[in-house]
């Protein structure tokens, strides 16, 4: 967590069981994720791209960026910020 202190504020840590899903959303904020364990896949809805993050992947999104998410089948724990 100290990494991103460093680059962002407001973080937090957050854990979802395995294959649980986010609907399509956006953030009027920079986000600035690592993923800590397990695994989870962004889906980048306007852009048609995944992302697919594991243990120390990092992932920046843009304000008003429009995703989604699927938690792997180990469940996740990620660690995010805004900028």
């Amino acid at each position: 967590m100290t990494a991103l202190r460093q680059e962002a504020a407001s973080c937090y840590s957050w854990s979802n069981g395995p294959n649980d899903r986010y609907g399509a959303h956006s953030h009027p904020y920079e986000k600035v994720l690592y993923c800590v364990d397990g695994s989870i896949r962004f889906v980048l809805e306007r852009e048609g791209r995944q992302l697919e993050l594991e243990p120390g992947d990092r992932m920046v999104l843009p304000a008003g960026t429009v995703h989604s998410a699927i938690v792997g089948p180990a469940g996740c724990t990620c660690i995010e910020g805004r900028r």
